[in-house]
């Protein structure tokens, strides 16, 4: 048997919900053998997943979001590093109730991609989402020798808001160590870089942008993409309509323009973890996250491991906290049934508080049921 979760976001890491589950299994199947692969699609927990993996942890003190020092985590494996934008310029480096829509930067990010440069990485998965930002990844690019300078020669403000400022984009000081890496960006977002289903539009008032900071942040985003064609050529254009350009804050931007391949998160982490020779030996996968809905089947971790596991011939089913699938949206991801904490307690509040132990109950009904 073979669990491969997701974090449930607020009440457990993946790691939690990988030995809640197992212990719950084991309470009605006492010799099952279980093996578990906490998985993740890119944001935050991506590093995580990949030290639950037997990848190294490795630390750097880096920018965070407001340019105070923080210490952020990658993972290291021979020459892969997974890196996650989160721990440098995530939501969770924000002071509590605090948001800085308009200059919020990724310069901590880049300064994570260096790390793992020096580190001797040579792949790198870099998993964005859960980002403070809305740079376009400017920051990232200026932590990485790019320089973005005003009509006076002076260095724009850091953040989105700071870009409209822009004159000139100079890219030729950017690290040379970046043309012999696979930079692979992993994500779950396919938003363009600006626009209705750009990333200001969609994800800024998660950041706290008002609509006049989201109509100012779009702007400065276009006129950023304007000035790279400058100093990129006509691909600059191309990325900033790319998939994936308008994740995190539209870092996704600034890693196409390092040469970044975009793929699904799911399926990046899946490949990394090793979750096809884990698969071959698991006669049932249990998988989920906190909620299943219709976010889910758009590129979630579930979605994920149910499709590879589907085309394995593998049976497949989900624990949640909540659930908001229909049995046929379950059936068509490749999920046989869901088992939500909320069949348990009712009460979502006390789902949160007391979701390992919850989830403990769900797995052991899952064993009995898999007994009888």
């Amino acid at each position: 048997m073979l669990v491969a979760a997701d974090k449930f976001k607020g009440s457990l890491t993946a790691v939690e919900v990988a030995q809640r589950v197992t212990a719950g299994l084991r309470r009605a199947l006492p010799g099952v053998e279980v093996e578990t692969l906490p998985v993740a699609d890119g944001g935050d927990g991506t590093v995580a997943a990949a030290l639950a993996a037997g990848f190294e942890r490795r630390e750097a003190a880096v920018a965070g979001p407001l340019g105070h020092e923080v210490t952020a985590a990658f993972a290291l494996r021979g020459d892969t590093a997974v890196v996650e934008m989160a721990e440098a310029s995530g939501l969770q480096r924000l002071p509590r109730g605090v948001f800085a829509p308009l200059t919020a930067s990724t310069y901590g990010s880049g300064e994570l991609l260096r790390a793992a440069l020096d580190a001797g990485a040579r792949t790198i998965v870099f998993g964005v989402g859960g980002s403070a930002t809305t740079d376009g990844g400017a920051g990232m690019l200026t932590a990485l020798g790019a320089r973005f300078l005003d009509a006076d020669g002076e260095p724009v403000a850091p953040g989105g808001g700071g870009l409209a400022a822009l004159a000139r984009a100079d890219l030729t000081g950017l690290d040379a160590r970046l043309k012999d890496v696979d930079l692979i960006l992993a994500s779950d977002v396919d938003n363009p870089l600006t626009g209705p289903t750009g990333a200001p539009a969609v994800y800024g008032p998660q950041k706290g942008a008002s609509p006049d900071d989201v109509e100012d942040l779009d702007a400065a985003l276009t006129h950023f993409a304007k000035v790279l064609e400058t100093a990129f050529g006509p691909d600059a254009a191309t990325h900033a309509a790319a998939p994936g350009a308008g994740a995190a804050g539209g870092i996704g931007y600034g890693a196409l323009l390092l040469g970044a391949r975009f793929r699904p998160g799911i399926e990046v982490m899946l490949d990394v973890l090793g979750f096809a020779p884990a698969l071959a030996r698991a006669d049932l996968v249990i998988t989920g996250e906190g909620s299943l809905d219709a976010q889910t089947l758009h590129g979630k971790a579930p979605a994920g491991v149910a499709a590879a596991a589907r085309a394995a011939g593998k049976d497949v089913v989900a624990v949640c906290g909540r659930l908001a699938l229909t049995p046929q949206d379950l059936a068509g991801a490749g999920i046989r049934r869901a088992y939500p904490l909320t069949e348990v307690e009712p009460d979502v509040a006390l789902c949160i508080a007391q979701a390992g132990p919850i989830l403990e109950q769900v797995a052991e009904r899952i064993g009995r049921e898999l007994a009888a």
